[in-house]
């Protein structure tokens, strides 16, 4: 008996479904089948996943009477680029013979951005299912349509909004997951707990254990609860243009600006860095007075060491940092703009912060 819950992305002939429970990934055949997505499937996925999944996705999808191709990438960032979308639509279109193809992005969300952005470009767009295998994919990047690649200068400064018609969340797969991932996908949690939902900030606390040790019931509980919560965001601002979904960026600011001071190299994942961004974001609230709680300070770095993730960035340039988060795509009109956090489970968006403080921020994340 598998177990599920559903939450619908209401986006009027957009919307679509995110199927949350172990096990679901069984019914993937059908599913797709009740879609009437196409007959062909083609499966983007990385090395890694396809050899502990490839075979058993493949199955599914086969017995459900469709065919298959699956193109695998390297499992690192830099996979994420024009380079590698660009043979995979090579491959792709000689694939394409009398054939109605829809995409399956299988893995987490380096192949999520991926293989959404070779969607949404691939004959003006084709339909595409996110089937994410990492936590930080089921709770955050494989909803809301976000696709992109990135440039060597910056993450994602290339991409598009576009929905896919499914997002399949099997928990069963976190159980391959190495620890570092687990604590890769908390900081997105910790995230949605920050700038929404103080009770759910508060559960990651006493549940840390848990979450680390796989306890289905309490991952169930953290992924249902982040996806509603950036659904909720999704449906308010689908195309980010109010300014309103831009509030999911906590902490990604300084964040992705680790990320492409490192190379995007393994010396941080996505999530560890974002960790050290939320606390440059809540060092320069508190400097320029937007934060006034300096419990909240304790109360983040705290929760962030308990999940094993970092809180200082080590052996990387202030100066490097500072020049990489001066391409943020938040940035308008040659002002900056950050999410501060207010208090706990409250943010908003701050333009126009002091040079001076966002330099102190960036030494302040930096180890001696």
């Amino acid at each position: 008996m598998i177990s599920l819950k559903k939450i619908r992305v209401r986006l009027k002939n957009r919307s679509y479904d995110i199927i949350i429970g172990r096990g679901v990934l069984n019914r993937l055949g059908l599913i797709v089948k009740k879609l009437n997505l196409g007959r062909n499937a083609v499966i983007i996925t990385n090395t890694t996943v396809s050899k502990l999944y490839g075979k058993k996705i493949e199955k599914i999808l086969k017995s459900a009477g469709l065919g298959v191709l699956t193109l695998a990438v390297p499992d690192s960032e830099k996979s994420k680029s024009l380079e590698t979308a660009s043979v995979i639509l090579e491959k792709l279109s000689a694939y394409d013979r009398n054939k109605k193809i829809f995409i399956i992005a299988f893995g987490g969300g380096v192949v999520g951005d991926l293989a959404g952005f070779v969607a949404a470009v691939y004959k003006r767009g084709v339909p595409y299912i996110q089937v994410p295998t990492t936590l930080l994919a089921q709770v955050d990047s494989a909803i809301g349509g976000k696709t992109a690649v990135d440039l060597p200068i910056a993450k994602n400064l290339v991409g598009a909004i576009y929905q896919p018609r499914l997002v399949l969340s099997d928990t069963a797969l976190l159980k391959t997951l190495p620890k570092r991932q687990m604590q890769n996908g908390l900081a997105e949690i910790i995230k949605y707990g920050a700038i929404e939902d103080a009770s759910l900030f508060s559960f990651i606390g006493k549940n840390i254990r848990k979450l680390l040790s796989y306890d289905m019931r309490s991952l169930e509980y953290v992924i249902e609860r982040s996806s509603a919560i950036k659904t909720g965001f999704v449906e308010k601002d689908e195309f980010d243009r109010t300014g309103y979904r831009a509030l999911l960026n906590y902490g990604h600011t300084i964040g992705h600006a680790i990320e492409a001071s490192s190379g995007y190299s393994r010396r941080y994942t996505h999530g560890e860095a974002i960790a050290i961004g939320m606390m440059a974001a809540s060092d320069i609230s508190s400097r320029i007075g937007v934060l006034k709680d300096g419990r909240y300070v304790q109360n983040l770095r705290r929760l962030i060491l308990a999940c094993g993730l970092p809180v200082k960035a080590k052996g990387l340039k202030a100066r490097d940092i500072y020049e990489s988060h001066m391409r943020d795509k938040k940035f308008t009109n040659a002002r900056n703009r950050f999410v501060l956090p207010v208090g706990p489970g409250r943010v908003k968006v701050v333009e126009g912060v002091s040079d001076i403080a966002v330099r102190q921020a960036i030494s302040g994340i930096l180890k001696k």
